[in-house]
């Protein structure tokens, strides 16, 4: 049984749980058990559609929209079985309610993101545009609202109807257009700057119109209703600021850095958040204001905020948020859409709003002088919908303003503005990577006594132990120069908001962010900048927050900006416990392709086997065994430069193994005229051993040696008699045939896939170093030009 009989049409409340299958009783008439379903079936049918769309840049939002709609009367719910059996009546109370309870929260993270203080710091730029955005699709929807209420809307009460109409027509996706700035690498350039202040502007204004909306939608016809709801709103908010933010500064003050979160502090915020929710729901404003409101107000500096993110937002976001969406998508029926005049409403309304937005931005940003393709770039941006489009048409659906045929046109409306914001953007707008040539972009130079600089890349912790006794391994004495780190935490950009605020921080044109509070929270961040304090090497910590299939565009921007000679990367397998090699995911393999195909320097794929230990050593402990088998070409030169550059350090001990084939058994090209190319190669080989070796230093760790080879099984017992060395360096493309028989992991070179195969070692780390070759350079990433002003984009050290 589901509940007791009730008198009338209305279906009788469910009960919670059942006493199972074997009891003779379906799950699927007791509410737990049907809300179960609903949340599993609507999470799982969501993220499928979003990863069909991934490839088409489209933000999850957009899948769930879809998801929402097709779970619906639209398609699924064309079946009546289909319907009463997953979605009946009498279970829509309790999805309404958990939807709403995610949306309350969701809220709050929105209000947590938009920063007041930035957008009091927004320039009359941002502003105008933001107005513009706002008012001229905001006329245009009020006149839109009197052919619908002439058409399909006949009898609605008009004033509401014509601020509902205004407000859906004018509002902008902030946390929407937040992701798709981010995907795609606009987010901290000039445009994705004025896009996110003009956004926040009219965020908050659309926010203010909605509560407008809502008070003047009343069932009662007496305005001095709707006036008493503005008037206790308004007191509602001055009370949120004199009372409640001071209560959320003071536990704000009580987080320091580095400390946990007492969880009494963060119980307390959640039961403020639905306490206000509580009150504006009392006062005629719908409980999504008062979450927004405590969000706005809580304090954005310090742990506290991202602690309260992180604390709701995989929960919210992940779970809770896409039953709204399936709520709404019930209440969306495009079947109603029918006729040519509806259809024709449906395109006077999509024309109506992609006019008076992307006409309005584009027309104040070409008055403040923005480039036509930027300024038309930026209307489209404005241009998005997502989320709070379907909190305001819901709202104005249970407020009996909008009726079902409106509604599914505003819907598909906001669905098809969003979903051609991405392609368009790419389409109309791309940024030029422009900066200004360098010279030093190998290890090897004549000028030894200029800085070396590293671009050192991690993704987790594991990497940080190896990577920084490598770094104290190469900064040998001082005395030929300093060494400048740059070591990159690589992230994978995720839909999470906290991902995008991180993002956002970043101050510099489309490049990796340097962030002060990240530097001080973030545990690998602080093994860098405690190594820098101990050591004479400049260590600048950067974090890359990306999506895998672009982030190596940052890493090699970042590369020609910081003007390195080498881009050190992990190998995208580490080793286990029992020495195998296990792969972190073949989305890192791509990444290390991608550079090696288009760096502007030297790079480095360092395969860790633990060198010096699970933790950092210090230098008068540093006693490492390194060999450089050299077998010819420009890599190998770079291999031998980068150990020679090591040996200068007093732990360090080099042995250079020079292979000499003894019946042509090391090939070194396959092209048309090998004889005449080798040759040169051979004596560019010859000449660069000559002058390593004439050093005049007389220095005692450096043993050079040569070995006579006749087969490939010569070169793998000589290396085998060297495996017990703490590290290898190795040129990717030495001249010699293959070593091994598995093809796996080209991109380290025949030498290279030997000594990092389990068979060989499970103690002794490996370095393949690919050499700056600018013959091969044919379609660099970045763009030389002499005239780049570098200074202007640099990102300044000491103040970010």
């Amino acid at each position: 049984m589901a509940g007791p009989n009730v008198t009338g049409n209305c279906p009788g409340p469910m009960k919670a749980t059942s006493n199972g299958a074997f009891q003779n009783e379906s799950p699927l008439d007791f509410a737990l058990p049907l809300i179960i379903l609903q949340i599993v079936l609507v999470v799982v049918f969501t993220r499928l559609l979003a990863y069909i769309l991934k490839p088409l840049k489209q933000p999850r939002v957009i899948a769930e929209i879809i998801g929402g709609i097709l779970l619906g009367p639209s398609a699924l719910g064309r079946s009546k079985v289909y319907l009463d059996t997953i979605f009946p009546k009498k279970s829509l109370t309790v999805l309404d309610t958990l939807a709403n309870i995610g949306l309350l929260f969701f809220l709050f993270l929105v209000g947590l993101e938009l920063d007041f203080a930035a957008i009091r710091k927004t320039g009359k730029k941002s502003l105008l545009i933001a107005l513009a955005g706002i008012s001229l699709p905001f006329i245009l929807g009020v006149g839109t609202s009197f052919v619908l209420s002439a058409t399909i809307s006949k009898g609605v009460h008009q004033l509401p109807f014509i601020v509902f109409m205004g407000v859906a027509l004018s509002i902008t996706a902030f946390p929407v257009l937040a992701r798709i700035l981010a995907e795609l690498k606009l987010l901290t350039t000039d445009i994705g700057r004025m896009a996110m202040s003009a956004a926040g502007v009219n965020d908050v204004v659309a926010w203010i119109l909605l509560a407008l909306a809502i008070a003047v939608s009343g069932d009662d016809s007496s305005p001095l209703v709707s006036v008493w709801v503005l008037l206790c709103g308004s007191g509602f908010v001055i009370f949120a600021v004199v009372a409640i933010k001071p209560l959320l500064a003071y536990m704000g003050r009580r987080c320091p850095e580095g400390e946990p979160v007492k969880e009494l502090y963060v119980c307390v915020t959640l039961t403020l958040v639905l306490s206000a929710s509580f009150v504006t729901d009392t006062i005629g404003i719908h409980a999504l204001f008062g979450a927004f409101v405590v969000g706005i107000v809580t304090p954005k500096e310090g742990p506290f905020c991202r602690v309260l993110t992180e604390k709701i937002e995989d929960l919210v976001s992940g779970l809770l948020l896409p039953l709204y969406f399936a709520a709404s998508g019930l209440k969306t029926d495009v079947t109603t859409i029918r006729g040519g005049v509806s259809w024709g409403l449906l395109v006077l309304v999509i024309i109506t709003t992609c006019f008076g937005k992307i006409f309005g931005t584009v027309g104040a940003a070409m008055l403040c002088k923005v480039p036509f393709r930027e300024a038309m770039a930026l209307g489209f941006l404005m241009n998005t919908k997502g989320l709070v489009e379907l909190i305001v048409l819901n709202i104005g659906k249970d407020r009996k303003v909008l009726n079902d045929q409106a509604f599914a046109i505003l819907v598909l409306m906001a669905l098809f503005t969003t979903f051609i914001t991405t392609p368009i953007v790419i389409a109309i707008y791309k940024p030029a990577r422009k900066g200004a040539p360098y010279k030093h972009k190998t290890i090897q130079r004549k000028d030894h006594d200029s800085e070396l600089r590293i671009l050192a890349c991690f993704h987790s912790t594991r990497n940080i132990p190896t990577l920084i006794n490598l770094i104290e391994s190469s900064r040998g004495t001082g005395k030929k120069g300093r060494l400048c780190v740059y070591a990159m935490h690589m992230m994978e950009l995720s839909e999470r908001s906290s991902a995008i605020a991180m993002v956002h921080k970043a101050r510099n044109n489309g490049l990796p962010i340097w962030n002060k509070i990240e530097r001080s929270t973030d545990q690998m961040v602080i093994a860098f900048e405690a190594y820098q304090h101990l050591r004479a090497v400049a260590v600048r910590p950067m974090t890359a927050i990306s999506d895998l299939t672009s982030i190596h565009k940052d890493i090699i921007t970042s590369a020609h900006q910081k003007r390195v000679a080498m881009i050190l990367l992990p190998f995208h397998k580490h080793q286990r416990a029992d020495g195998t090699m296990e792969s972190i995911g073949h989305g890192f393999h791509e990444v290390n392709n991608r550079i090696l195909q288009r760096a502007p320097c030297s790079v480095g794929i360092l395969v860790d086997r633990g060198l010096g230990g699970p933790s950092q050593v210090v230098a008068s402990e540093v006693s490492y065994k390194v060999v450089v088998p050299f077998f010819g070409g420009l890599d190998d030169r770079e291999a031998l430069a980068y150990g020679m550059k090591m040996v200068e350090h007093p732990g360090i001990t080099l042995t250079v193994l020079k292979f000499v084939a003894a019946k042509g058994t090391l090939k070194r090209f396959e092209t048309s005229a090998p004889d005449e190319k080798e040759k040169k190669e051979k004596e560019t080989d010859e000449e660069f051993l000559r002058e390593l070796m004439s050093d005049p230093k007389g220095n005692e760790s450096l043993a050079y040696e040569e070995r006579v080879v006749e087969s490939k099984d010569d070169i793998n017992a000589t290396l085998k008699s060297m495996n017990k060395c703490n590290l290898f360096v190795v040129g990717r493309t030495a001249g010699v045939v293959s070593l091994v028989h598995s093809t796996d992991c080209p991109e380290l070179g025949p030498v290279g896939r030997l000594l990092s195969s389990s068979d060989f070692s499970s103690t002794a780390s490996v370095l393949v170093v690919q050499g700056y070759d600018p013959a091969a350079d044919t379609r660099p990433l970045v763009e030389e030009d002499a005239n780049y002003d570098q200074s202007s984009r640099d990102i300044s050290d000491s103040t970010m």
